[in-house]
């Protein structure tokens, strides 16, 4: 264990130097992680900037998926009837 304190003791400028960007890239990426995930927001909604609410016209977006789906097996068992 002493030899190992002893190692720290001699570091070269090199790797103090290697050390020190390495401790300022983690400190960076951990700014920019923290500014995504929006945890540094007052209230935790920054993920939802520049979004819209859904208009009243869902109900028809709906209602083509199921008339799609409808179309699709319909297709489906027309060709494997022939």
């Amino acid at each position: 264990m002493g030899l190992f304190v002893n190692q720290n003791e001699n570091r070269t400028e090199l790797q103090q130097r290697i050390d020190a960007e390495l401790r300022a890239k983690a400190a960076k990426r951990q700014k920019v992680d923290s500014d995504l995930d929006g945890s540094n927001a007052i209230d935790g909604t920054n993920y939802l900037k520049g979004t819209k609410q859904t208009t009243g016209l869902d109900w028809a977006w709906l209602i083509i998926a199921i008339a799609v789906a409808i179309l699709f097996g319909t297709f489906i068992y027309l060709v494997n009837k022939a």
